[in-house]
């Protein structure tokens, strides 16, 4: 492969080796930061005409520990805001030869779309509702952090499904390994459609009923700038869909919450969950580095 455009078209040895190698570049407690020499002399571009933190950051100083060059740009520092086009920018970036761009957009398909017309390889860090690789191999990190396997977990997905990227790659990442997926949302963030993305999925539209007997349970935020109009108020949403710290008892007793952020306490969480001993959600930001680091020593030209 030249590049990581999705989840769904990798095959499960490949998701393997990603999440093998990455246990390498994580950083154990009170030590220092691993790090590499892998890519010195190379350029990494990262392309995010989407606003992001966690994610630019992550490859940011992933790029960095492995000894790359790395130069970011978005869309209000670039030519795009000067109505430029998207293939032009990234065709005068692809000129400065680098050795792999990282690119988020809003469009879907547009990282697939570019991957068409550069030779530099496009590694996806989320492209409109499609797919977030990168996330849902961290996911997967820091679930076998805690677990022996993803094989046959039982995993509740929670939220505006139908907006999110996050679910889309969890849902085909987790298929690879047997899972049981459970997507829980309310009826017009949620379509029958969605059952369809992979096998071993269904929808339940009670939460209870969702996390019942769960091992992990991956909250999603309301992604409301992708919708036309809000169907709910945050109570209401809080009171419907919220996961609360009594929803904890009705799944495994060391299930894991996760969340890929940014988290809205009181709409999608309660911040008594968030914080609670179950949540692992600084750990998916942790992993972060260590999973991008493995993905660009992969398949950085």
């Amino acid at each position: 492969m030249t590049g990581l455009l999705g989840i769904e078209p990798l095959e499960r040895s490949d998701v393997e080796e990603i999440l093998s190698r990455s246990v390498q570049f994580q950083t154990p407690r009170n030590e220092a930061s691993p790090r590499s020499e892998a890519l010195r002399g190379k350029l990494v571009v990262n392309a995010f005409f989407e606003n992001s933190t966690r994610t630019r950051v992550s490859f940011e100083i992933a790029a960095k520990r492995l000894g790359a060059d790395i130069v970011t740009i978005t869309t209000s520092g670039s030519s795009v805001s000067k109505g430029e086009s998207l293939v032009d920018t990234l065709n005068t970036l692809g000129a400065m030869r680098p050795h792999a761009i990282v690119m988020r957009h809003a469009a879907s398909g547009a990282p697939q779309f570019l991957s068409r017309h550069l030779a530099a390889p496009i590694i996806n860090a989320g492209d409109g509702t499609h797919e977030h690789p990168t996330q849902a191999l961290l996911d997967a990190r820091t679930i076998l952090d805690h677990r022996e396997s993803l094989e046959k977990l039982r995993v509740a997905i929670i939220g505006d499904i139908a907006h999110s990227r996050v679910a889309r790659s969890n849902i085909h990442l987790l298929s690879k390994f047997g899972a049981e997926i459970v997507l829980c949302g309310p009826t017009p963030l949620l379509p029958e459609t969605m059952r369809e993305i992979a096998p071993g999925v269904s929808i339940e539209r009670d939460v209870p009923r969702a996390i019942e007997g769960a091992d992990v349970i991956m909250m999603l935020r309301v992604q409301l700038e992708r919708q036309h109009e809000s169907n709910f108020s945050a109570t209401e949403y809080f009171q419907f869909y919220g996961l609360r710290l009594e929803h904890l008892s009705l799944a495994k007793e060391n299930v894991l919450v996760m969340h890929p952020g940014p988290i809205n306490r009181g709409r999608e969480i309660a911040s008594e969950v968030a914080d609670s001993t179950r949540s692992v959600i600084l750990n998916q930001v942790e992993n972060g580095v260590a999973v991008r680091m493995a993905v660009l020593e992969r398949f950085s030209r």
